[in-house]
């Protein structure tokens, strides 16, 4: 559930080395993901019966002056696994959320991290920022936050308050795609030969 400790704002909810094949890409310890998504009201809590929900709006990290060394652990607590002023951490918002990018190559804990993450054991994210400026909807029990102040980390969690939010390796994500395109490709040249069928029968 969410938590604030010292003006920083979580959202949580109550990833064994791998050796490289022969012919495999080099970034395997590399993943991406967002650590919140714009727009999407998400549940918070429930009080007396009451759901509270909160929404990220677009453009409210655009303007975020404390950006320079967000870091990357499990469930905001432990060993660090990347950092942006490391530069093995890459955060930057887009039309959908705040699109996380990092490679998981450089400790042993980063990359059972990301043995987790391949494996499905983790896969959606959360992060803890400071708000510098939001407002309430009390009419539709929405706390709409308009502007983030300072991004402390995102994590990969176990149970985030975001459902909409997820990580994944970026190779096992060029591979999903390659065969959702395969998939379509059979299933156009399936409406061909069906429709080739139709027209010669209709001669």
């Amino acid at each position: 559930m969410p938590y604030l400790i010292n003006e920083r704002e979580y959202r949580s909810m109550p990833l064994m080395e791998h050796r490289a094949e022969e012919g495999e890409e080099k970034n395997e310890y590399l993943v991406e993901g967002y650590a919140t998504t714009f727009g999407d009201p998400y549940l918070l809590f429930n009080w007396e019966g009451v759901d509270y929900y909160e929404t990220i709006e677009r453009g409210a990290i655009d303007a975020a002056t404390e950006m320079d060394d967000v870091i990357m652990q499990f469930d905001h607590a432990g060993m660090v696994f990347a950092r942006t002023s490391n530069n093995n951490l890459s955060l930057f918002p887009d039309d959908h959320g705040l699109k996380v990018m990092a490679d998981l190559s450089k400790t042993a804990d980063a990359r059972n991290m990301y043995e987790n993450i391949v494996s499905g054991n983790v896969c959606q994210m959360s992060w803890a920022f400071v708000v510098d400026k939001d407002e309430y909807d009390a009419d539709e029990h929405v706390r709409k936050i308009r502007h983030i102040k300072r991004i402390h980390d995102v994590s990969a969690v176990s149970l985030p308050a975001n459902p909409s939010t997820e990580i994944y390796p970026i190779a096992q994500q060029r591979i999903n795609g390659a065969i959702e395109e395969l998939r379509q490709e059979l299933v156009e040249r399936e409406r061909k030969v069906k429709l080739l069928k139709i027209l010669t029968e209709a001669k």
